[in-house]
């Protein structure tokens, strides 16, 4: 079973529905006890840092998270969801993450600028992927594929061997990790049409 954790913030049901379309049934859940009990699990994440951390604890996901992280099952972190997992986030101040991978999430510099013109921020729309290291997730995935972006914050992972990919806005910044056996992508698969729906179904189909 994958299930998919609703804490409130995040567009689950799109997410559901990719992995429905590449064949494998995810269940959304709103109980930690739930998490526990799967094979694979799922974080997604839309809206602040702070916020969504706040609903995670409150929620009571935080030990289930880490449970089962460290019991080596399959985890897949989405936008905020990857930003979870690090030490800590300075947007709107500073706010402890996961702490699973030692890093910070920051803010994309102002006046950043491409070819000439000034960079909107956040970063809105398709990019492309520059790959690093290619985690079994990432299966199939060509070279420079674009994928879809929503974000204003980045993580810069203070150890670069978890970078899988990174992405140029401005500046080169990890759009995705691996880690034994964690993903996560700052980019959204539900949204990035074949690439990311190639990226679900090999997620779906990986062993512990």
């Amino acid at each position: 079973m994958i299930a998919i954790i609703d804490y409130g913030m995040g567009n689950l049901r799109s997410v559901q529905k990719g992995f429905e379309k590449v064949g494998f049934e995810a269940v959304v859940t709103a109980d930690p006890r739930v998490v526990l009990e799967a094979e694979k699990i799922v974080l997604p994440g839309v809206g602040a840092f702070r916020d969504c951390m706040r609903n995670l604890e409150a929620a009571g996901f935080v030990e289930p998270i880490l449970s089962v992280i460290a019991q080596g099952r399959p985890f897949l972190g989405i936008c905020v969801g990857m930003q979870l997992l690090f030490t800590d986030s300075t947007e709107f101040g500073l706010y402890k993450g996961l702490g699973v991978i030692p890093g910070h999430v920051l803010r994309f510099p102002e006046g950043m600028e491409a070819g000439g013109e000034k960079l909107k921020v956040p970063q809105m729309g398709w990019n492309q992927l520059s790959f690093k290291r290619r985690p079994p997730a990432f299966e199939g995935i060509a070279d420079n594929a674009n994928v879809y972006f929503v974000h204003s914050y980045y993580v810069k992972p203070d150890d670069d061997g978890v970078t899988a990919t990174t992405t140029d806005y401005g500046i080169q910044f990890c759009s995705s990790v691996w880690r034994d056996n964690i993903v996560a992508t700052q980019f959204h698969p539900e949204k990035s049409q074949d690439v990311g729906l190639r990226i679900l179904k090999n997620f779906a189909a990986m062993k512990d």
